[in-house]
């Protein structure tokens, strides 16, 4: 058989789910297989796309994602994704063409040095030199893809070893079952440190848990949410943490970090820290200013480079975070009666300083001003969308509104965010994503008009695949978060490249042969959100909201405070 026939067959082998990807000469062998084994196996009009959706795919099933490229552009464009994936730890196993060895470096069609390019974007390249060696390399791959910290692996398949064939025996193409999916395995912290770590949260009196994304790479909402439940620990989450505990839970702090509810102030009171899958970044510490200076700090993570890079922990608890908190939970469950008994005015105060901040912006939920405000927005997303509803957020403002004021129903992965790199673009191919890795599940994407713009062409996607979903097109006719910092920085007027040509998203909808409704008034928005959570196919709101950029971000963002000598900044 030819060697992409047995690329085939080991992605058949790791019962691979949805593949996104764009042909090209290289990897014809490969998509005949497909075409005759019957892989779901789906054009996508963009490379960067073919990424977004599997990242979306594996993010929200833990399953290894897949997606191909051609060589030359269809590589180079994979980039943005891949690091996407890399820095928020996706599962991910990419197929690349590459030239003919008996020809390369001859100013080959379309020929680059794409290794070079591709590593530093990847967890792990891996290129094949011989067809034999197919099955073993793809084994390999889905292992590094499902191991310590996830990430993408890319196989880079030169032309010669797609096209040759060879006679495989009949074993060949066999998949370990546990890296299919990620994590592949587990390991906890030594003995000492955890029973040190329990001693501390058991004698903590203002304790709060920071919960990053790192917890649902090990799936481990629900261990973590009966462990804060056992010990009235009040939690806190980053964008990609959401979900770590219901944000409906009476023990949620909300979002930390560059914009919050009332975490941060908790944070500050706290005399005990747990960090949880979380690498305290620049969002999540507000510049690196949460936690304060001198927190007692408990650090649990997977990636031991972690530790120390932004805030020096007490005690750092090397491994897994399901098999962790189930350890604590463990040796915490004899005390845990009286620790909980003993939190329970804690516990009550939290609950009730998130309940006066919801009170007090009510008015943001349930606003009728016009053009439509991003707070009527997540008040009619958190009243419409279902408890199992997933909600995908592009990067930029989109993140950090959905960040702040949307609320997850139930412990697990309900938002997400493209925060590795934060790339606008996402909202789209991750809908196509979410769409396939959820069936039967409602799926509402938020993007901004800028990054829709970027991936237009993925409506005809998601039109041909049959999928429903419904995206939100937040039209500002700006690159939103950038005039709102030139707003922030320079004052009213000095803007310079973020505006954007007025355009109805719903009439683009239309042409391209997806329902289009455009909402320009509040009382609209809710019944339009009702026509998309109910009809099949993709569904495109077009959602005109303010024009002025002094009310494009959920609050002012602390890197436009403006400094002076002997200034301290908060």
């Amino acid at each position: 058989m030819t060697g992409g026939e047995a690329l085939a067959r080991m992605i058949q082998a790791f019962h691979g789910g949805p593949m996104f990807g764009m042909g090209g000469f290289q990897l014809l062998p490969f998509y005949d297989a497909a075409r005759r084994l019957s892989l779901e196996h789906h054009l996508i009009n963009d490379e960067r796309a073919a990424v977004f959706a599997a990242d979306a795919y594996a993010k929200l099933t833990g399953r290894v994602g897949l997606a191909d490229a051609t060589l030359g552009p269809g590589a180079t464009n994979l980039v943005t994704g891949l690091v996407e994936a890399l820095n928020a730890g996706t599962p991910m196993v990419v197929l690349v063409g590459d030239s003919h060895r008996g020809h390369s470096w001859k100013n080959m069609t379309q020929e680059s040095r794409q290794i070079d390019i591709l590593r530093p974007a990847a967890k792990e390249v891996i290129r094949v030199e011989q067809i034999e060696r197919i099955p073993e390399l793809m084994r390999r791959a889905f292992r590094v893809a499902t191991s310590g910290r996830p990430g993408p692996v890319v196989v880079d398949v030169p032309e010669d070893v797609c096209h040759a064939t060879y006679g495989f025996e009949p074993d060949a193409f066999s998949g370990d079952p546990a890296t299919e999916a990620a994590p592949a395995v587990r390991c906890r912290p030594d003995v000492a440190s955890v029973e040190r770590a329990a001693g501390l949260l058991a004698a903590a009196r203002r304790p709060i848990l920071l919960a990053g994304g790192g917890v649902h790479l090990s799936q481990a909402a629900d261990t973590l949410a009966a462990f804060a439940h056992a010990l009235n620990l009040p939690v806190a989450h980053t964008m990609t943490g959401k979900g770590a505990i219901a944000c409906t839970d009476p023990l949620s702090a909300g979002l930390f970090g560059r914009y919050d509810r009332i975490a941060n102030a908790l944070i500050a009171e706290a005399d005990l820290v747990f960090v949880v899958g979380c690498k305290l970044g620049e969002i999540a510490t507000k510049r690196f200013t949460v936690p304060p200076k001198g927190a007692r700090i408990v650090h649990l993570d997977l990636l031991p480079e972690e530790f120390g890079r932004t805030n020096e922990p007490e005690l750092a608890l090397w491994g897994d975070v399901r098999e962790t908190i189930a350890e604590l939970h463990r040796l915490l469950a004899p005390q845990a009666g009286d620790i909980r008994q003993r939190q329970m005015p804690y516990a009550v105060e939290v609950a009730r300083r998130h309940a006066a901040w919801k009170a007090g912006v009510v008015g943001k939920y349930t606003s009728d001003e016009v053009p439509v405000s991003m707070g009527r927005l997540m008040g009619e997303l958190n009243q419409r969308l279902a408890p199992d509803g997933i909600l995908i957020a592009d990067g930029g403002f989109a993140a950090h509104w959905g960040g702040l004021l949307f609320d997850t129903k139930r412990p697990g992965r309900g938002f997400v965010p493209d925060r590795g790199f934060a790339s606008i673009g996402y909202g789209l191919p991750g809908a196509i994503g979410a769409a396939l890795a959820a069936p039967g599940r409602p799926v509402v994407s938020l993007t901004g008009d800028g990054g829709f713009n970027m991936m237009l062409g993925e409506l005809e996607t998601a039109r041909r695949l049959g999928l429903t979903f419904t995206i939100i097109v937040v039209n500002n006719a700006a690159s939103g978060y950038v005039k709102a910092l030139q707003h922030l920085m320079y004052g009213s007027g000095a803007y310079h490249a973020s505006d954007l040509a007025e355009t109805n998203y719903a009439r683009v909808a239309d042409a391209l042969g997806v329902r289009g409704i455009r909402v320009e008034r509040p009382g609209d928005l809710g019944p339009a959100l009702e026509v998309g959570l109910a009809e099949r196919g993709p569904t495109v709101i077009d959602l005109v909201v303010t024009r002025d950029p002094a009310k494009m971000l959920p609050g002012v963002d602390n890197r436009t405070v403006q400094v002076k000598k002997g200034d301290r900044v908060a």
